[in-house]
């Protein structure tokens, strides 16, 4: 569910600093909204930000707005219920169903790869653990910068251990432990543990664990085929502008 390094850098850059901005002691709520909606617009102004934004203090809401636009071609503009692919921020979501497995007792942090995935190979399954997938420390290579990955096999939808093992399986990078190299492979390894050790999809736990109980009615796992109401396009940001995102199937995130 991942398009593009540079605008997920870019929305981590920038949720890091309005949450700075926003941690800081203002009197007023009406104060830090003005502060927030000069922030962002500046950030849209300079191409670095087009999508929606909602601040909460203490439960209430003090500033939503949306900038830019959900599709360029129509000019659709964003707005407060826009709904986009949320790219490495699902990495959370499996994090979170991973530790809440940790919790349950099905799962050990220092649990090896090749415990949880049999077909997995040997040599490397050994030593990676699920501490090394979640923390980006695991050496293995990070499927999306495999070369021609985005224009030879993002398009194509691909069984999970059919995938693994074709693109999720390569020779160790360093060491598992050594060093931290951010990873997609990791988290897709950790979403066919979920799938393993739960018996489910990653969708339907995803769901029963996490957006039900939190009552989330307006998040869900993506998939291209239904009409979405509100659906925002993908873009990517470059030297030259906005451009279309090129597709990524679903079954490969």
């Amino acid at each position: 569910m991942k398009r593009n390094q540079k605008p997920i850098l870019s929305s981590v850059i920038i949720l890091t600093i309005l949450i700075l901005f926003v941690s800081q002691d203002y009197t007023h709520a009406q104060t830090k909204s003005q502060k927030i909606d000069k922030l962002m617009s500046l950030y849209h102004q300079f191409r670095q930000f087009n999508g929606s934004v909602l601040v909460a203090e203490k439960g209430d809401v003090i500033y939503k707005k949306g900038f830019g636009f959900a599709n360029m071609e129509w000019e659709i503009p964003n707005d407060t219920e826009t709904k986009f692919r949320l790219g490495s921020i699902t990495k959370q979501f499996t994090s979170m169903l991973i530790m809440q497995l940790v919790e349950k007792g099905k799962l050990k942090l220092d649990d090896k790869l090749s415990e949880l995935l049999p077909y997995y190979r040997k040599d490397i399954g050994e030593k990676v653990t699920i501490h090394h997938l979640l923390t980006h420390t695991s050496g293995i290579p990070s499927y999306t910068g495999l070369p021609g990955f985005f224009q030879d096999v993002s398009r194509d939808p691909y069984p999970v251990d059919e995938f693994i093992k074709k693109y999720c399986s390569g020779d160790l990078e360093f060491e598992p432990g050594s060093k931290y190299k951010y990873n997609n492979s990791g988290y897709f390894l950790l979403g066919a543990i979920i799938e393993k050790v739960t018996g489910k999809t990653y969708e339907d736990i995803l769901k029963e664990n996490i957006l039900d109980p939190l009552n989330l009615k307006n998040t869900g796992y993506d998939h291209h085929d239904p009409i979405l109401a509100k659906r925002a396009a993908g873009y990517e940001n470059n030297f030259d502008g906005f451009v279309n995102a090129p597709y990524l199937d679903m079954s490969l995130r």
